[in-house]
């Protein structure tokens, strides 16, 4: 009953109940029952700072008001959404991006408080040079209470870019993809970032590091000062473009590893789960994560 009356003060102060939806609307009628919990998300790691959360595209349909169930099932509060997800099946022609209408946004809004999960990244391919294009990106972000947008923009535009981050206090966290991509080396992130705003950071993505043969700990160690979130990942195989997810502590990633540096450098960043390996296990191998960090959280917190 407490968990019900602080949504719906949660609701009440984000102006969700006077937009004609309240309780009883898309995302309300989830209050009365919330799902199986696969997990127990991970608060021993949120005592060291650490919020862990899911990518959109974890799941194996598309579709953004599933993925935020599935998020929810596994415990944890946050997910990074993206363009590509349809919003629900009910609406397959509206896609999570600044062309939602005023009441489809209210509507997000009110099923990611039901749920008590925060849209709290994004990843953007529409950052670019172009500054009105950049511009109405960043005020979408803002409407939708994104702290970081995680994109790969060209270099050139980041002069821009770090006046808008600036301007709207919200973070840009560069992605890396493996080779050819522009930003697959640690260095090259370093180089964009010298002597700019600590709102220009990394984003980084320790799967394909580890696809780019780049070591994720030494990868980390070198972005000390400038890692804002993850894409955060275990793979089968080192320095194989073929090599895909697995249940983190179980690959060739030295999870631990990564976890240590992060807390060695004392940062506080966003952990987003990314797990494109959809076999028939998935949400169970998706709960090993969660269950295994937050063991490792146990660990580090005792030092």
């Amino acid at each position: 009953m407490r968990d019900m009356i602080n949504r719906r003060r949660f609701l009440k102060t984000t102006g969700v109940l006077t937009t004609g939806i309240g309780l009883t609307g898309l995302g309300g009628s989830r209050l009365l029952a919330a799902g199986p919990k696969l997990a127990a998300g991970a608060p021993q790691a949120e005592k060291l700072g650490w919020r862990l959360g899911a990518l959109f595209n974890c799941f194996r349909r598309p579709i953004f008001y599933e993925a935020i169930d599935k998020v929810d099932s596994l415990g944890l509060r946050y997910i990074e959404g993206g363009s590509r997800p349809t919003l629900s099946k009910e609406k397959p022609d509206v896609h999570l991006d600044r062309s939602m209408s005023a009441e489809i946004r209210r509507e997000l809004k009110c099923r990611l408080a039901d749920a008590g999960v925060k849209l709290v990244s994004y990843y953007s391919n529409e950052l670019s040079d172009n500054e009105q294009q950049c511009r109405k990106e960043f005020e979408f972000a803002k409407d939708m209470g994104i702290e970081t947008l995680v994109s790969e923009p060209p270099p050139e535009a980041f002069d821009m870019i770090e006046d808008l981050c600036d301007e709207y206090r919200i973070n840009v966290a560069i992605h890396n993809h493996t080779p050819p991509s522009r930003y697959w080396n640690p260095e090259t992130v370093l180089k964009v970032c010298k002597g700019r705003s600590k709102r220009i950071g990394a984003c980084g993505d320790t799967g394909h590091w580890m696809r780019s043969a780049v070591n994720p700990v030494e990868a980390i160690r070198k972005l000390s000062g400038r890692i804002i979130s993850f894409h955060f990942k275990d793979m089968n195989k080192y320095g194989r473009l073929d090599a895909h997810e697995v249940p983190w502590g179980t690959g060739k990633g030295n999870v631990k590893e990564m976890m240590k540096e992060v807390h060695r450098q004392g940062i506080k960043p966003l952990f987003i789960i990314e797990y494109h390996h959809h076999g028939p296990n998935l949400l169970a191998e998706l709960a090993q994560c969660v269950e295994y960090f937050d063991k490792v959280a146990v660990e580090l917190a005792a030092g």
